[in-house]
């Protein structure tokens, strides 16, 4: 079965994250996930990957740890995730506790989704040079999972450091909740393979027509970087209504495919998911 999600940029205008969540659950659903920036810079050194002007929304978000522990608090089920945690722009340290204390109190509910970042201002504010973005990243995650998985951890890199220290509460999930690399091909694919526990493409981007052309591809990078791609769960992002390339994606091995739903006030995000879990049940049918 292809499970489903929805992607929600969580305003003070749009649907709450405890209604979104609860209607989410009762229509079966597995999941809900929060994007994130912290703020926009007015100046623009990197366009915005979706072309035109920045959408009001990504002025608006809130920040995705307390809206999903909203939603994990109305729920019993329905798992929370991040998409996409910038993880270049945010303390190691402090986001470590943010993971494991979200999977505690979601009683091992969370889905770690990150990404490194498209906005070069944004990153440079956060003392970030646009150009280590890939390897800050990286570093961090490596850092998080010593924090998560040992009882004095202790990192030493180049961006990231520090000596044996004790944090608690570890998650619940073990070793630690899914980390799942948001980007775009082949790069995303890259880092999912190297430190990741899963993959995020998004459905259509500049450079090639459709990601399920991809997927072959990227199992092959698995085995040949030493991976078995059956341990990389695949989440296809903003996939168009296609029953037929539904379809394709759960023979590809797809495990989720997650749609978005604009910050919306609930008399109009309802609609939506409606039509959503409507077309999913066509597609697991």
């Amino acid at each position: 079965m292809l499970k489903s999600g929805v992607s929600m940029f969580f305003t003070d205008y749009s649907i709450s994250p405890a209604e979104l969540g609860q209607a989410l659950e009762s229509r079966g659903y597995e999941s809900v996930w929060a994007p994130e920036h912290s703020h926009i810079p007015v100046t623009r050194k990197s366009p915005f990957p979706g072309g035109g002007d920045l959408p009001k929304k990504y002025y608006d978000a809130m920040d995705p740890f307390v809206t999903l522990t909203a939603a994990a608090a109305a729920t019993k089920t329905l798992k929370v995730g991040t998409g996409v945690c910038l993880v270049a722009q945010r303390d190691p340290i402090q986001t470590a506790k943010l993971v494991a204390s979200i999977d505690q109190v979601s009683g091992g509910r969370f889905l770690f989704g990150i990404g490194n970042g498209w906005n070069q201002d944004e990153l440079e504010d956060h003392g970030v040079k646009f150009a280590d973005r890939h390897k800050v990243a990286r570093e961090r995650v490596e850092a998080m999972k010593e924090i998560w998985t040992k009882s004095k951890p202790e990192y030493h890199g180049e961006f990231v450091n520090f000596d044996p220290m004790m944090t608690w509460p570890k998650p619940v999930q073990k070793p630690h909740p899914p980390v799942i690399v948001g980007g775009a091909f082949p790069y995303s694919a890259r880092r999912a393979i190297r430190y990741g526990d899963g993959w995020i493409p998004q459905a259509v981007r500049s450079g090639y027509n459709e990601i399920g052309d991809l997927i072959p591809q990227f199992r092959t990078m698995c085995r040949e970087a030493g991976r078995n791609p059956d341990e990389i769960a695949i989440t296809v992002w903003f996939p168009r209504r296609d029953l037929d390339l539904m379809k394709r994606y759960a023979d590809l091995g797809v495990e989720r495919v997650v749609f978005n739903v604009e910050s919306v006030p609930a008399h109009e995000a309802l609609p939506v998911i409606d039509e959503i879990a409507e077309f999913m049940l066509k597609v697991n049918g």
